[in-house]
């Protein structure tokens, strides 16, 4: 059996055991594994003698001559912190309180020396952080099997702790990667879709320079038909989706004769047949596209001429059975045809056109449809004055979110 190096009862030591440290205890600190422990005492005796013993097991030791010295040496970073339960001023209680109360030292394995053996005070210095205890007389076999445990113990929280560190300074760095890519493809999606607007733009444009009173006609239509979709509650995405795609609804007029279509008078009715074969026509230009704009703007071109009522075209659908899409536009379509001078016919009061409307609630258009328009005239108004500038010449307000 190895020798033991104990302390008498009245704490003074004995001689040091003349072995090598080797011979001692159980387990060996492995190479170049040194660590750091303070011991913590007001007896110099003792504290000299507990320092030799760890030295001898290969640790470096500071010594702390009472509590507030201890507490003062922390910022030398120890492994483990060895002090005495009866100290004069700070106990070994008031230190371990304190160490446990500043976070930084959350996981210092801490071990009382102490010769008290009753139930209380273990239990008042478990709850104050204590991690063990050593009792004297001290045997040095026992105190380098709890040294050793200890330490491995912080050892491997201390590599928990550096690979959480590593951790998360990697999912930060992949976050902020992530971030700057998430970004830039964000960036190419906006500049894709200011690109398939500025198409659809396009393609309004080919239609325009058949029938020149749609100039500002189509963005007129757009944004009523926005203003309605956001008075019926539609989130701002369908918004606008729903303003550009309202702008294609008469793109199916590049099919019409130009005889029909620039004609000064009022249609008879084989061309009022072949005019009304424009919303099939526009359907078909955007029909089978996977874009929202154009999906939807194929469904407003076939549509936006049925009525409530059932006597509209070209399918002669009736009240829901209309798509959404297609009777917020009937709506906004009659109101800007009215309100603008046609070759046949003047421009008609706004007021006229709006006492029209409401007559036709329930009849041409949806009343709930209608009631969202009138509710917001002026605003309507104020588009119509705002877009009516220069008319007749093609000229188109900025598309949103394309500039």
């Amino acid at each position: 059996m190895p020798a033991a190096m104990p302390f008498r009862l009245d704490g003074r030591p004995r001689a040091l055991d003349p072995r090598p440290p080797q011979a001692v205890g159980a387990g060996t600190q492995p190479a170049g594994a040194r660590h750091r422990i303070m011991v913590v005492d007001d007896d110099a005796d003792v504290r000299n003698t507990m320092a030799r013993m760890l030295r001898s097991f290969g640790h470096d030791v500071e010594i702390a001559a009472d509590g507030l010295d201890g507490l003062a040496k922390l910022a030398l970073n120890p492994d483990l912190v060895m002090l005495d339960a009866d100290m004069p001023g700070l106990d070994g209680f008031d230190v371990t309180s304190r160490i446990r109360n500043d976070p930084t030292w959350a996981d210092l394995p801490i071990v009382m020396i102490t010769g008290l053996n009753n139930r209380v005070a273990r239990l008042r210095a478990i709850e104050a952080g204590v991690n063990d205890f050593i009792t004297k007389p001290v045997d040095l076999a026992e105190l380098r099997l709890r040294t050793t445990w200890l330490l491995r113990m912080k050892d491997s929280t201390d590599r928990l702790r550096e690979s959480e560190r590593a951790l998360e300074a990697q999912v930060a760095a992949r976050t902020a990667a992530l971030r700057i890519a998430l970004e830039r493809s964000a960036a190419a999606e906006r500049e894709t879709y200011r690109a398939h607007l500025d198409s659809i733009r396009r393609l309004v444009v080919a239609a325009e320079y058949r029938d020149h009173d749609t100039a500002m006609h189509i963005e007129r239509i757009g944004r009523y038909s926005a203003l309605i979709g956001e008075r019926l509650g539609l989130p701002p995405g369908r918004q606008e989706v729903l303003r550009h795609a309202a702008s294609l609804h008469d793109i199916g007029k590049i099919g019409v004769p130009d005889a029909i279509l620039r004609k000064p008078g009022p249609l008879d009715e084989a061309e009022r047949r072949l005019m009304q074969k424009h919303t099939i026509i526009g359907a078909r230009i955007l029909e089978g596209s996977l874009s929202d704009v154009l999906r939807v703007g194929s469904e407003i071109a076939l549509t936006h001429h049925e009525r409530w009522d059932g006597a509209g075209y070209p399918h002669r659908l009736a009240g829901r059975a209309i798509p959404l899409h297609g009777r917020i536009c009937a709506v906004s379509d009659v109101f800007d045809a009215l309100t603008t001078d046609r070759p046949y016919r003047a421009a008609v009061p706004v007021d006229t056109v709006f006492a029209m409307l409401e007559a036709e609630r329930g009849r041409q258009f949806d009343p709930d449809v209608l009631d969202a328009f009138l509710a917001d005239r002026d605003e309507v108004v104020a588009i119509r004055r705002e877009l009516m500038t220069h008319q007749g010449v093609v000229q188109h307000a900025p598309i949103a979110g394309a500039a």
